[in-house]
């Protein structure tokens, strides 16, 4: 065996005993997600949640999605197939074809309701991922998305059972009608969703819909808090009322709520 040969097989080894002082994947950046330091105004949970309630929510009013639009430069395609959805409507028969109660009203249940992101406790787009482009938050329960390392493979959209994920089929920063450079554009081939406003949160700011729904007519339709603080507003709301999730048959535990 040459010289040349042996200290390369030298390195080799080497470079194996480095890779087995950590994960190989780390060591790959396979397992590297934005890390900061929380700023002291940030707000804190255990376990965000988001409760909607139906008998508030307006059907026609549209501020809640409005401000997440603007705040997170969601384009506008007119061809409806190529829509990017945050947080949008659906109708109740579509949103929950599983849950049949007696006394919901019929006004409820006419209306279209808002829809996001479920941010669930068992999200299984998180596991589908080959990049972990996507992932749930350890210390607040948020469904993290990761822009830059997502690859388009769209497996994450497959294994969302709500729809809540949208693929960017063309450039869409030429459709985003009023750019927020506080918050970074995303490129074709790209998936996106709600975030639950994870970098207003770490600004001490609730989420843009929380607070756009706060000044509409009604008031007060969206509440955000820590559902593991049982002196929060949506512990305090979700224990006095008869609240619904969307397909709680799957298992994936949804941490958006429904007043009906």
């Amino acid at each position: 065996m040459d010289g040349s040969r042996r200290d390369f097989l030298k390195m080799c080894g080497l470079f194996v005993l480095a890779m087995g002082l950590k994960p190989v994947a780390r060591a790959f950046g396979m397992d590297a997600r934005p890390q900061m330091l929380p700023a002291p105004e940030a707000l804190k949970a255990r376990r965000w949640a988001m409760v909607v309630d139906l008998k508030k929510c307006k059907g026609d009013c549209t501020a809640c999605i409005d401000a997440c639009h603007r705040v997170h430069n969601v384009p506008t395609f007119d061809d409806p197939r190529h829509e990017i959805k945050w947080i949008w409507r659906e109708k109740y028969a579509d949103a929950f074809p599983s849950q049949y109660h007696a006394h919901t009203e019929e006004n409820v249940k006419s209306k279209p309701l808002v829809v996001l992101c479920n941010h669930c406790d068992n999200p299984p787009c998180t596991r589908v991922c080959p990049v972990k482009a996507t992932w749930k938050r350890a210390e607040d329960g948020i469904v993290m998305m990761d822009f830059h390392r997502c690859i388009g493979c769209r497996y994450c959209m497959a294994a969302c059972p709500y729809g809540a994920r949208s693929f960017n089929w063309f450039d869409p920063r030429p459709h985003i009608r009023q750019m927020n450079l506080d918050f970074p554009t995303r490129t074709k081939g790209v998936v996106e969703k709600c975030n639950f406003c994870v970098e207003r949160l770490a600004k001490g700011q609730r989420p843009a819909c929380v607070e756009a729904c706060a000044q509409a007519p009604n008031g007060q339709a969206l509440l955000f808090g820590d559902l593991q603080d049982p002196a929060s507003e949506v512990s305090r709301v979700l224990a006095a009322r008869f609240s619904v999730q969307r397909k709680p048959e799957l298992g994936t535990r949804p941490q958006v709520y429904y007043i009906v």
